[in-house]
């Protein structure tokens, strides 16, 4: 796609999201196995069924646009993934290991954060407001799993202290 427009520019970030929300859906199950906490491992099942919300909404914004979802592979996500598949992998102290899960998870949710608050605000910008709702009520969903993250990090990461 060019970008000659910023409507061509929405779309592809917005198949860009699709790309990254449907990786995330595959990545979560190993994060959920790897964890040793059962509140992490709540707080990734919890995620994994809010994202697969998120991409029925974001198939909703495909559909007021008359687009399709597919064409674009999130390569950002990839790479983040990958770094999230490295610690799933490692060996060690549990409470550690869940310490860089939700280290590896924050920076997904940071990357989600970045995207959907561009393409609510091109949605807005293109008056496209069914669009910007939907997509803001996905983006508020991401911030807070990344607070519900943040506030079980800092009991995890005493525990990882602790155990050190």
């Amino acid at each position: 796609m060019r970008l000659n427009s910023l409507h061509n520019a929405f779309v592809d970030e917005l198949r860009d999201l699709y790309s990254a929300e449907n990786q995330i859906t595959k990545a979560l199950p190993q994060m959920i196995e790897a964890a040793s906490s059962d509140k992490l491992k709540q707080a990734f099942q919890e995620h994994l069924d809010v994202t697969k919300n998120q991409i029925d909404r974001l198939k909703q914004v495909f559909k007021q646009l008359n687009e399709s979802p597919s064409g674009e592979t999130c390569k950002a996500m990839q790479g983040l993934i990958e770094e999230g598949s490295e610690v799933v992998e490692k060996n060690g102290n549990a409470q550690v290991k869940d310490a860089v899960l939700i280290a590896a998870a924050q920076k997904i949710e940071h990357y989600e954060i970045a995207g959907y608050g561009t393409v609510r605000t091109y949605a807005e910008m293109l008056g496209f407001e069914d669009a910007a709702d939907l997509l803001q009520e996905t983006l508020d969903e991401e911030s807070e799993t990344d607070e519900k993250l943040t506030e079980l990090s800092e009991e995890i990461n005493q525990e990882a202290i602790e155990a050190a």
